[in-house]
């Protein structure tokens, strides 16, 4: 049994742990220790988080599987992109999902609601950034329908960013 509720400031602390757990196995190897070290530090620290949550353009919603924690979603509508000639298409900055969850399907139960979400609030597409190495997420945005736009160079450090694909779903 699933659960989806809103994300406060007071889950900031546990925004940052389920971004740092997710985010060191598909990312921690692409750039050198120390520019992951400060990205993250810099990034799902949380102070962060109590910033972002903060912000009513951000949208935040936690994820849980059996009353535990699973994982969480970050979505921000009308955020015009480039390569998305659409209006008013959601920027789905995030997907993550603890490693222990893996293959019970939750990555599309957390996908849908966003998407519902989307739909509740006129939003003509769903866009995102993967990285092009990242092929376990990119094969789960291909089922759902999502095409490769555009790309576009996601910055680590100073020194190192790393190529990621923008793909588009047309609601």
């Amino acid at each position: 049994m699933f659960k989806i509720i809103k994300a406060t400031e007071k889950d900031a602390q546990l925004l940052s742990k389920i971004s740092i757990e997710s985010f060191l196995p598909a990312h921690g190897h692409s750039a050198p220790k120390v520019a992951i070290d400060n990205y993250m530090a810099i990034n799902f620290s949380q102070e962060n988080f109590i910033t972002e949550v903060s912000d009513i353009h951000n949208h935040y919603y936690l994820l849980y599987q059996n009353d535990t924690i699973a994982g969480y979603s970050k979505i921000v509508f009308n955020q015009f992109h480039k390569n998305i000639g659409a209006k008013n298409s959601a920027y789905m900055s995030r997907i993550y999902l603890l490693k222990e969850f893996y293959g019970l399907g939750l990555g599309k139960v957390l996908f849908n609601f966003n998407m519902t979400l989307c739909k509740e609030n006129k939003q003509s597409g769903i866009w995102l950034a993967v990285w092009i190495e990242n092929q376990q997420a990119i094969s789960f945005y291909k089922k759902i329908g999502f095409l490769k736009v555009g790309d576009y160079d996601f910055k680590i450090s100073e020194t190192h960013s790393n190529p990621n694909h923008i793909m588009f779903l047309k609601l």
